[in-house]
């Protein structure tokens, strides 16, 4: 399997460039927008715990799922039928997530669709990619797909921003915002780019199976970690399950005529530190939206809209970083780009864990104590991001563009679902403990300090306040001993950019370092 060759140049590239960024976005936004909406969801809809949480977690599991299928399916049908696809598709479940009824048949309405509309976006984004390199010559495809990969990066920190807004509406425009831009995006793809033929090759059904089985079975132990336990039979069963059929799915696919993907790319260091690259930076860069989420409400006692401030500061630093990370991928190449980035993620985040417990400020500023570390987490990964992921697709030596962005999406949809899975049993853990403390001196119980653990991490299967009769000091310890907790959670998201100083350190040199 060979890679694609440039076609589309000039204006038409742009024109394509801008479809293919508003098609991807749409993916990316989606992978937050959710989450702080999920309350009114719930409420509104009466949906169960467990069901408001699957209808956030459906969307990660069915696309680490679905993404090596959907980049096989890319090559061989062709890149700009699979993104039209992919594009029709996600702006339809989009619009049935927005339509999903009140009463019993919510739950499995809003979460059907949820996992349509991720399978959706895995057939769309590696498609994205195949369209993107061949629109492009060589001397400036770097500098298109550094844009493209900031940009719908960039658009994980609006998904939040957009849904305060937009569900201050109605929580239903969360998803039925995508529908226009999916008919933007289609009619720009259908017009602007260039056709790419369809190949006489075979999908590889079993290995999709066998990967879709791994990937889902590990996402799923992840997400259930916090809850049910680490060392519950179920999340062992599934880590265990999940660790096995990619174990065969990797096995089969160095030994079948024509596999899903050809894992032998991974022999190119360059492209495996790249892939591990992204797959790090997601620990931290997917977990801080849900930690500042609550950490801004619970803590900072913003409003779900107000919360939007410390996301627009993230994305400003991810944004403007990520422009000047782009010009030095082009410059000198990826290894001192990821120790950059690194390391400015590394300050941002050690610097937030580090006043997290200082409450005593006007957290409603946008210019505040933490503006500065919240703007430099976020300046680290977006300087470091797109050129992580521009350098994984350029290094695709015997194995098609399609393949390669599926193989480093999986990484970074895992590494997101790790971040998450391990931060929130630490913060839950810490927590507990701290509450537990706090409420046992105000004469409360453990079983009190339980259930305000619950109500503050969503665990609860109810709505409620916090014990009556010691409300104000209740709420003083719940405000304190979360910022505490959550120190955990920033201490660990810099831990996670330390990792990614040592894989800059393990980089291969680039010619154009020494030139």
């Amino acid at each position: 399997m060979t890679a694609l060759t440039s076609g589309t140049t000039g204006k038409a590239g742009v024109r394509t460039l801008v479809g293919l960024i508003l098609a991807v976005s749409m993916t990316t936004i989606d992978q937050t927008i959710v989450a702080l909406s999920a309350p009114t969801i719930q409420s509104q809809l009466g949906l169960t715990h467990d069901g408001i949480q699957w209808a956030v977690n459906a969307y990660l599991l069915a696309t680490a799922a679905a993404f090596l299928l959907g980049g096989r399916l890319a090559d061989v049908f062709g890149h700009k039928r699979m993104v039209l696809i992919g594009t029709a598709a996600f702006g339809v479940t989009s619009l049935l997530c927005g339509l999903a009824p009140a009463g019993d048949l919510a739950e499995a309405w809003l979460v059907g669709a949820r996992v349509l509309q991720g399978v959706s976006g895995a057939i769309m984004f590696p498609a994205a990619i195949g369209i993107l390199v061949q629109s492009f010559p060589r001397e400036s495809r770097g500098k298109a797909m550094a844009m493209f990969f900031a940009i719908t990066g960039a658009m994980t920190s609006v998904g939040p921003i957009a849904g305060g807004y937009l569900a201050a509406w109605t929580w239903r425009s969360i998803f039925w915002v995508n529908v226009p831009i999916a008919v933007a995006a289609m009619v720009v793809v259908w017009l602007s780019a260039a056709p790419s033929p369809r190949r006489a090759e075979r999908i590889d059904w079993i290995g999709a199976v066998l990967v879709a089985l791994g990937m889902g079975l590990l996402v799923f132990g992840l997400q259930q970690a916090s809850g049910w336990g680490w060392t519950s039979p179920g999340v062992l069963a599934a880590l265990v399950g999940g660790v096995v059929f990619l174990a065969a799915f990797a096995r089969y696919e160095l030994t079948t005529h024509e596999p899903l993907v050809n894992l032998r790319v991974f022999r190119d260091r360059g492209f495996t530190i790249a892939t591990l690259a992204t797959m790090v930076a997601s620990v931290a860069f997917i977990a801080v939206f849900f930690f500042l989420s609550v950490y801004g409400q619970v803590s900072l006692g913003l409003s779900a809209t107000a919360t939007g401030l410390l996301f627009l500061k993230l994305f400003l630093g991810f944004v403007i970083a990520s422009r000047f990370g782009s010009s030095m991928f082009d410059r000198v190449g990826a290894r001192p780009v990821l120790a950059i980035g690194g390391a400015l993620s590394l300050a941002g985040f050690g610097w937030l864990a580090a006043i997290a417990t200082d409450l005593d400020f006007d957290a409603s500023a946008f210019f505040n104590q933490q503006t500065w570390p919240i703007a430099l987490a976020g300046a680290g990964v977006g300087f470091m991001l797109s050129a992580a992921s521009a350098d994984a697709v350029n290094r695709a030596i015997g194995a098609s563009y399609g393949e390669v962005t599926a193989l480093s999406q999986s990484m970074r949809n895992f590494g997101g679902a790790f971040g998450m899975a391990v931060f929130t049993t630490l913060v839950t853990s810490q927590l507990t403990t701290k509450l537990t403390t706090s409420f046992e001196a105000m004469g409360a119980t453990a079983a009190d300090a339980r259930k305000a653990v619950d109500l503050v991490t969503g665990a609860g299967g109810e709505s409620g306040g916090a014990p009556s009769a010691v409300r104000d000091q209740v709420m003083a310890a719940v405000r304190t001993d979360y910022a505490a907790a959550a120190q955990w959670a920033f201490g660990g998201m810099a831990l996670a950019m330390a990792v990614l100083l040592v894989l800059a350190a393990l980089y291969p040199r680039d010619r154009r370092e020494t030139a």
